[in-house]
């Protein structure tokens, strides 16, 4: 289903309502009104948003309750523990802000504070420059956004110049197929703006390379782009909004943004997608070694019952676990991602899949080969939040400091 502006349908399991009119009017009101009132500044400044949205965050102190004098002593623990937590984050943005805010940004320090997680305000304009997309120094930034936003709108507008006949028919059959199928049950990727913009990102992106052209997966990849960057203008939750309330020239700001970010990222890992897939196809045999190493039992069950990596692997880094955790895990995944650096998401990712699989050792070795597949392809992430995901992360850089320098001993017997 694609919902169009305020579409009931959603909301009403295609029935309807007799006050529909009246339903779509508070929707609209809604998402109006949940667009920042400083859209036209930031735009053009992404700094100006930072530090608008940093000054109208809550700093209220943590409320006191009521409590009996049987439980002020466990009261005073938890609160004392809050405004500890609450410190250390405080601490946390502050030194993010300071980075983030400098007329020359320091990558280094950037890169050191995004490993553990970007705070959601600063997320766009962090993610931007971690990629290298704006450059650090504060006073280039606003002539590249311009230039780079008016580059994609022009080929935005010779790829489709001739209408859907001119459009290559093998690519634009694909998007057209895998576009509807993105995110499902995502409300973001049910309206017909997102569609559209998704569409014409992994169209022009795909014609720019033709050596791989468009292929199932990407259109995934986009997504955290797109929502990342559509937060800056709303105080909505992004899965929840429908881009076509924002002004043209913000919608058409977010699309471009996200498709040289998706650039970006895919040009550290086009060998993913080029013809035999040969990037997936050595990342899932070096997956396949590290795991006989740190988990031999593992392994050995897996070749007992004929389970093949490829079987369950290939989609892992084919679509960077997207399909296995939801968009928040993978907004807080890229995060440390993108401090690691370009070579992440083909080199630090290996580690995630290996400790993603890892963790559901024991629970795998007790099943045979039916079994191990139907769990692989239906993991119970459903209720993963940033705790879960850290976890993966730590594991996952405790095994690239081992491994990565002792890459010699994969395939050794």
């Amino acid at each position: 289903m694609i919902l169009g502006e305020f579409d009931t349908d959603f909301e009403n399991g295609g029935q309807g309502t007799s006050n529909g009119g009246a339903h779509i009017s508070a929707q609209a009101k809604k998402m109006g009104a949940s667009v920042r009132e400083d859209v036209a500044e930031t735009v053009n400044d992404p700094l100006y948003g930072v530090r608008q949205r940093s000054k109208r965050r809550d700093v209220s102190p943590i409320a006191a309750r009521q409590s009996s004098k049987q439980s002020d002593k466990s009261h005073n623990e938890n609160t004392e523990k809050l405004m500890r937590e609450r410190s250390i984050r405080t601490n946390r943005r502050h030194k993010f802000f300071d980075c983030i805010t400098s007329q020359d940004v320091n990558i280094s320090e950037l890169r050191k504070l995004a490993w553990a997680g970007i705070p959601a305000d600063f997320r766009p304009l962090a993610w931007q420059l971690l990629l290298g997309y704006l450059p650090l120094p504060a006073s280039l930034r606003t002539a590249t956004l311009a230039r780079k936003r008016s580059e994609y709108l022009s080929m935005v507008e010779l790829a489709f110049a001739k209408g859907r006949e001119g459009l290559d028919q093998q690519i634009w059959h694909q998007i057209e197929i895998d576009v509807p199928r993105t995110r499902p049950g995502v409300r973001l990727w049910m309206y017909a703006a997102t569609q559209r913009s998704l569409e014409r990102v992994l169209y022009v992106w795909a014609i720019r390379h033709p050596a791989s052209g468009y292929v199932q997966g990407i259109n995934d990849l986009a997504t955290p782009f797109f929502q990342v960057f559509l937060s800056a203008y709303i105080d909505l939750d992004p899965e929840n909004f429908d881009p076509s309330v924002l002004p043209k020239n913000v919608l058409d700001a977010i699309e471009a943004d996200s498709f040289w970010c998706l650039s970006r990222l895919l040009d550290g890992i086009q060998d993913n997608y080029i013809f035999a897939q040969p990037g997936i196809v050595r990342s899932v045999k070096r997956m396949a070694e590290l795991v006989a190493r740190i988990d031999a039992p593992l392994f050995a069950h897996l070749e007992s019952q004929s389970v093949e990596f490829m079987q369950f692997a290939f989609r892992w880094m084919n679509c960077l676990l997207m399909r296995e955790i939801s968009v928040q895990n993978t907004i807080r995944m890229w995060d440390t991602y993108l401090a690691e650096g370009p070579d992440a998401f083909s080199q630090f990712h290996l580690y995630v899949c290996s400790a993603f699989l890892v963790r559901w050792s024991e629970k795998l070795r007790q099943m045979d080969f039916q079994g191990i597949i139907m769990f692989l392809q239906s993991l119970p992430t459903q209720d993963w939040g940033d705790h879960e995901i850290e976890m993966l992360l730590s594991e996952a850089f405790v095994l690239n400091s081992i491994w990565h320098n002792a890459q010699s001993h994969f395939g050794a017997k």
